[in-house]
């Protein structure tokens, strides 16, 4: 592979560009360089995060959030000043330079370093898979395979959201369900894994966050809950201390998502003159993915027994107050498989994604 060419983007690419690129959703980093492919400096997710939380367009240039102050060794580098970075410091990649050039990249993960970071890291944080709606969108996958079965690949997609929460020290698991349950119980029966399993049975239809309130007195601590047709690739635990250090009640996992109105936009005054025209205006949002880290307190705004959405949720504790965080993740971090053109995006693209 051509480091220098897979790791690196230009300086004038602007920043919604550089967190499309496929090695941003896959390595979390990249490094900026000039016109004369000079190093410039690194960008990482989290620069991404602070450019969304301080409202940075998406439309500057990716130098305007670069850190240029970063560490970097020539070819010939230190092993012990390595392994020391890398043990004092949240840094999880150094750029190896020859003459400002990018000639390879040493990752923490390959040396023998202390580990720092095992206290802040949740082994076996509770994961909440939302399974219990009919999948209207699939249809008519979904007439006969119930929404969490409808397959990616060799597996079906609530195997890979489990594994995919697994890979980050997750073991226990709550399934909500209601249609089709027996068939997804029936499939977990021959489930041979090294994960705790239990199923929550909506007697009816409970919405996107009624079926929580069944969890009252079973989960006591903080917990995430995932619907099951959407797949999203960031560090979960990154997502957990980002709601633990907020100390949020609620935290929502967001994409940013780009789109642009294919026409010509007209403003008028109350009259209906014309004040401004623009053509093809492009717009950035911060959409919800259908991912969450909650408090365990969250259970008491549930009302029992009541079809009760996550949004209805969402916007009570707005209006009582209380701490609701976002955690911003790229376009291209997120895929929506519950409808048909994202679904077929994701058998596409399984292997990049993941």
């Amino acid at each position: 592979m051509d480091k220098s060419r897979y790791f690196t983007i230009n300086c004038r690419r602007t920043i919604r560009e550089t967190f499309k690129q496929e090695v941003f959703t896959k390595e979390n980093f990249v490094i900026v360089v000039d016109d004369e492919d000079k190093v410039m400096g690194i960008v990482t997710d989290g620069d991404f995060r602070r450019a969304i939380w301080n409202a940075i367009s998406l439309e500057d240039t990716v130098e305007a959030i670069t850190n240029k102050n970063y560490i970097w060794f020539a070819e010939r580098y230190d092993v012990d000043n390595v392994i020391k970075i890398f043990s004092t410091t949240d840094v999880q990649q150094i750029p190896i330079l020859r003459n400002e050039i990018l000639v390879d990249i040493i990752y923490k993960n390959n040396f023998k370093v202390p580990a720092l970071e095992k206290s802040k890291r949740n082994t076996n944080i509770p994961v909440v898979i939302m399974a219990g709606g009919s999948g209207t969108r699939l249809d008519p996958f979904t007439r006969i395979l119930p929404k969490p079965l409808i397959p990616i690949g060799d597996k079906p997609v609530i195997e890979i959201l489990i594994e995919k929460f697994a890979k980050y020290g997750s073991k226990c698991f709550y399934i909500t369900l209601n249609h089709k349950s027996r068939i997804v119980k029936a499939f977990f029966e021959d489930y041979v894994k090294e994960y705790n399993i239990s199923f929550i049975d909506e007697e009816k239809p409970l919405g996107t966050a009624g079926s929580l309130k069944l969890l009252a007195g079973k989960i006591k601590t903080t917990f995430i809950v995932s619907n099951c047709d959407i797949l999203v690739q960031e560090d979960y635990n990154k997502i957990v201390e980002f709601h633990r250090e907020g100390q949020y009640l609620l935290t929502i996992v967001g994409s940013v998502q780009h789109h642009v109105v294919p026409y010509g936009v007209c403003k008028t005054n109350i009259g209906g003159g014309l004040v401004d025209f623009e053509e093809k205006p492009k717009y950035d949002f911060l959409v919800n993915t259908g991912m969450y880290v909650l408090g365990p307190d969250v259970l008491k705004y549930i009302p029992s027994g009541k079809e009760f959405d996550m949004t209805e949720l969402i916007h009570d504790l707005v209006q009582k107050g209380k701490k609701i965080g976002v955690f911003p993740v790229s376009e291209k971090s997120w895929i929506d498989i519950g409808q048909w053109e994202q679904y077929k995006k994701a058998v596409e693209d399984l292997h990049s994604f993941f």
